[in-house]
């Protein structure tokens, strides 16, 4: 593995370095919570939004209170276990392009940090968690869970025949809205279609503007990407992208009979769309990156209307 210094010289460029797993893991540890993106938390927290999105609006049309905090609870763990094993999963398919990126050729597989069979080793270590928490599930919630395998599988081989992988990508990441409405409800439902579909166009956003950050090295590379086929157009295409996000958002909560702070969350979330896509400059690659994260912040004002709805329902406030 090298010595601490040669691990910690070889951080992939958009890690975060005040993160706890870059300033506390041991060394031997460390290639491993690089591989399945421990030290970026925004990729399993953008995984895990919908899902709290879909089981607290399941509440409110449940007559609302508090959510299950064992159901979210288990659906953090897989978020955080089952984005990291798909994150190895992509490093393995994408270990010779990411040797060619700038921005990815310091990750533990490109770099010789982890040889190909570790990386497979721990991806199947990471997989068996995700199966104990799939277990603990309603057998409804999940079929639907194991739907999205296919997705997942499929997902990183995109960007080589097309140049909407951002929209595979909203397909395999919103995947929480379906099992967590399922796991409350027991069946799928409007509402759980229309909050999927929400979020389907919020990845194509968010990705997008992440996407721009690589445009150079994807030509280089041979890779698409929504960003290389939207080009200067690309703040259209947000204002197209948020504001479908916010009509299904606001469908979803219709048809699950939500209340006034359900809408709430959604006008605060639009505000904030409206901020990311005029603050965006699509040629610096660190407002790329911080408009990125900034869409957990996003997510978490729609969850926050949905929480204080329910309660707010269960209380009897309307």
């Amino acid at each position: 593995m090298g010595t601490h210094q040669h691990i910690r010289e070889q951080r992939p460029a958009d890690a975060i370095p005040t993160h706890w797993t870059e300033r506390h893991l041991p060394d031997a540890w460390l290639p491993y919570a690089r591989l399945m993106r421990l030290e970026r938390p925004v990729g399993w927290q953008l995984l895990l939004i919908p899902g709290l999105w879909s089981v607290t609006l399941a509440q409110i049309a449940e007559g609302g209170g508090w959510p299950d905090w064992w159901l979210l609870g288990l659906l953090f763990i897989g978020s955080v276990v089952m984005r990291g094993a798909g994150c190895v999963y992509n490093d393995i398919v994408d270990r010779d392009i990411d040797a060619k990126v700038e921005r990815t050729r310091n990750r533990p597989l490109p770099s010789g940090q982890v040889s190909l069979q570790q990386a497979v080793a721990f991806m199947l270590a990471l997989l068996a968690v995700g199966l104990a928490v799939l277990l603990q599930l309603k057998r409804p919630a999940q079929v639907v869970a194991v739907a999205s395998l296919a997705l997942v599988a499929i997902y990183p081989f995109m960007k080589r025949v097309t140049f909407w992988p951002q929209l595979f990508l909203g397909l395999t990441f919103n995947w929480a809205a379906l099992v967590g409405w399922v796991a409350v409800r027991g069946r799928l439902e409007w509402p759980a279609l229309l909050l999927y579909t929400a979020g389907v166009f919020w990845t194509l956003a968010y990705d997008t503007i992440y996407a721009h950050q690589d445009r150079e090295d994807d030509l280089i590379a041979g890779v698409k990407s929504t960003a290389l086929r939207l080009g200067a157009a690309t703040h259209r295409w947000l204002v197209g992208f948020f504001a479908t996000t916010v009509l299904f958002l606001a469908l979803a909560g219709w048809s699950a009979a939500a209340g006034p702070f359900w809408y709430a969350g959604v006008l605060a979330a639009a505000v904030h769309a409206a901020w990311q896509v005029r603050t965006l400059d699509i040629d610096d690659a660190r407002c790329c990156l911080k408009l990125f994260r900034a869409n957990r912040d996003f997510g978490l004002l729609v969850f926050a209307g949905a929480l204080i709805d329910s309660v707010a329902r269960g209380m009897g406030l309307y």
